[in-house]
């Protein structure tokens, strides 16, 4: 590709190297060459093996676990390639840690996600590309342009094969009430009905009770949620769709595999059948378990970085 006189690379961290290697072949190049080590105290080395200069670069990695390791990959690559006078850089996060601190839940909090905004944003980045941001809105705590991507059409064509002719016999069920939004949307795209889980502690130091609003007697169940990271809000809805509600079955689908600390125990030992997951973060081979499906995202990343290389929309992309 070179359609205005820059050529385009893509070059990886350590994060998710598998999704990197998949976009630049879904774009017929080679990842760029690059070596992202530490030093014996734990500083982090950047080192790039060709030139960028004139390039419009694109640095794919997931700031997941470990977080702040995988943040400060990201920022010394992007300072390397800004002094290495690359003509753009793009930031390519399809996971972007630190999103769940988006305001002051309480006296004296920070706004984490602002900060790392702003250092994506000082480090050199002209422009981000992620996907499922926890909050939409921290979109605005950028002062570049953030192109968001949505995993939901990725999920949604899964089930829909799993579904067939019959959304009657399945509902979509939001986990807790902040992801009523999704949830709809979700059912929405499969013609299926809604539920949503309620829950909530009548006094200190006595259990959750779980409400569930909507009809999911006799149903099989699709819980849908952006991430999953201990897996106790999922696994606690799944219980009481069966147990509460009479569901039949239940599956699970999320963009994000945070899955920390008790999460696979907790999935292993839920009544869910099979959870649904996308690759924006890898899950070590010794974490993934017979109940976990992976889904691709990067072609869809493939054909967003096309289209912000040619200059076109990429709000119309379609999965």
């Amino acid at each position: 590709m070179n359609f205005h006189g820059k050529d385009i690379k893509i070059f990886t961290c350590n994060s998710n190297r598998p999704v990197a290697k998949q976009i630049a072949d879904c774009l017929g190049i080679p990842v760029g060459k690059s070596e992202v080590t530490s030093f014996s105290d734990g500083e982090i080395a950047v080192s790039l093996h060709e030139s960028v200069r004139g390039s419009e670069c694109f640095i794919v990695q997931s700031t997941c676990a470990p977080v702040n390791d995988n943040i400060m990959e990201l920022l010394i690559m992007i300072d390397a390639m800004k002094r290495a006078s690359a003509a753009r850089i793009t930031a390519v996060i399809p996971y972007f840690g630190y999103a769940r601190q988006d305001r002051k839940a309480k006296a004296r909090d920070p706004i984490s996600a602002k900060l790392v905004a702003d250092l994506i944003t000082s480090a050199g980045a002209d422009r981000v590309l992620t996907m499922d941001l926890h909050a939409a809105q921290i979109q605005g705590f950028f002062n570049i342009p953030v192109d968001h991507l949505v995993g939901a059409p990725i999920l949604a064509n899964h089930f829909k094969k799993m579904i067939g002719d019959n959304p009657d016999d399945y509902v979509v069920v939001s986990p807790d009430l902040g992801s009523v939004t999704r949830a709809r949307n979700f059912a929405t795209r499969l013609g299926c009905s809604i539920a949503i889980i309620d829950k909530r502690r009548p006094k200190a130091n006595v259990s959750e009770v779980m409400n569930i609003i909507g009809e999911v007697k006799d149903k099989k169940v699709i819980l849908v949620d952006d991430m999953i990271d201990t897996a106790g809000t999922l696994c606690n809805a799944a219980q009481a769709v069966v147990e509460k509600g009479g569901a039949t079955e239940v599956y699970a689908g999320a963009t994000h595999a945070v899955l920390s600390g008790p999460a696979i125990d907790r999935i292993q030992n839920s009544v869910i059948k099979e959870v649904i997951l996308l690759d924006t973060i890898s899950v070590p081979e010794d974490r993934y378990i017979d109940k976990f499906k992976t889904l691709n995202v990067a072609p869809v990343f493939a054909e967003a970085i096309e289209r912000i290389y040619e200059d076109k929309p990429v709000s119309s992309i379609s999965v």
